[in-house]
């Protein structure tokens, strides 16, 4: 199992930093995702990465995270992302998560290594950690 982890202090409350995360469609959006869907549960993102785009059907899963969602179709074996905050001095630390198994298409396997998925990944969540910063200021 590959692992992208990213912590960034947000100058803000917990209560507010959770408000905008479980706003979950905007917030999905912040990564630069090309389309986002959010129907109940069911959560659907599409990404063009290279020559390819990508589609994720995903479930938000009820944990003591902030926001949690797990892959259900996708390009990976497994995938789950989940954030967490912890209250500091300076506001809230965001904590996001993603842990990832093989790809599960023969052909992008070859072209997407994990290097290449880990860089794509940690730029997405940088993006929403500078969206929730934007966000509060």
């Amino acid at each position: 199992m590959e692992r992208v982890s990213l912590t960034r202090t947000v100058p803000a409350d917990p209560e507010t930093v959770i408000d905008l995360i479980t706003d979950v469609v905007p917030f999905m959006r912040a990564a630069g995702f090309d389309e986002v869907t959010l129907d109940g549960d069911d959560l659907t993102i599409k990404n063009r990465v290279g020559l390819f785009e990508i589609q994720l059907d995903l479930e938000v899963v009820e944990t003591d995270a902030v926001l949690r969602y797990e892959q259900r179709e996708g390009i990976f074996e497994s995938m789950m992302t989940e954030y967490t905050i912890e209250a500091v001095d300076d506001g809230a630390d965001v904590t996001a998560t993603t842990e990832y198994s093989a790809l599960d298409l023969p052909v992008l396997g070859e072209m997407l290594d994990t290097t290449v998925i880990a860089r794509q990944r940690t730029k997405e969540l940088n993006k929403q950690f500078d969206w929730l910063i934007e966000q509060v200021s």
